[in-house]
């Protein structure tokens, strides 16, 4: 089990990541420089704005360090935009960031735009049923490589995957008080 997990504070959802790690009895470092990853078990990429945190990203110059993070087999979750930044989906734009961290495709905004939100239940392989999955702008997982398990679906749409030590999430498993997701993460 991890003791100590980052969390990305750039943008997003930082602070309801935190609230719900410290529930869990985790020792919580909130990263915005290379050296917050060096005491590290873990680290989340939050969900927000998949363009602005990769922009941050760049201008704290954290893209290689995370990469070398991940490289080196610690565990990262990335839930929402941090799903996106993640893959290896084609960027947008070139000025966008895409860590490569899980071979997967990605539909930016695949359910729909913000009033298009929604909450529903799930059941996630190797972490249970009925686990309540909020989802804000979000994205899904349209295609996977065959390394990539997929944990999740909705109407074929995939919310859910893992491979090796990265954890990826459409939904927002930090804004509902169910804790399974982040334990199963935590057990990497």
């Amino acid at each position: 089990m991890m003791k100590t997990v980052g969390v990305l504070n750039l943008q997003g959802a930082v602070a309801e990541h935190q609230r719900m790690l410290e529930s869990l009895g985790v020792n919580v470092v909130l990263v915005k420089e290379a050296a917050d990853l060096n005491s590290l078990d873990g680290l989340i990429i939050p969900g927000g704005e998949s363009t602005a945190i990769g922009r941050l990203i760049r201008d704290y110059q954290l893209e290689s360090p995370l990469i070398e993070f991940a490289k080196a087999g610690h565990p990262i979750l990335g839930t929402c935009a941090g799903l996106i930044l993640c893959s290896t989906t084609k960027k947008e734009h070139p000025s966008e960031v895409r860590l490569n961290l899980i071979d997967l495709t990605v539909v930016r905004n695949g359910f729909g735009r913000q009033v298009n939100s929604f909450e529903t239940s799930l059941s996630v392989a190797s972490i249970g049923d009925h686990i309540p999955a909020i989802f804000i702008r979000a994205p899904y997982i349209k295609e996977v490589g065959t390394d990539v398990r997929v944990l999740a679906t909705i109407d074929d749409k995939i919310v859910a995957a893992e491979c090796n030590t990265i954890l990826v999430t459409s939904f927002h498993p930090e804004l509902s008080e169910d804790t399974r997701v982040l334990s199963y993460f935590l057990s990497k």
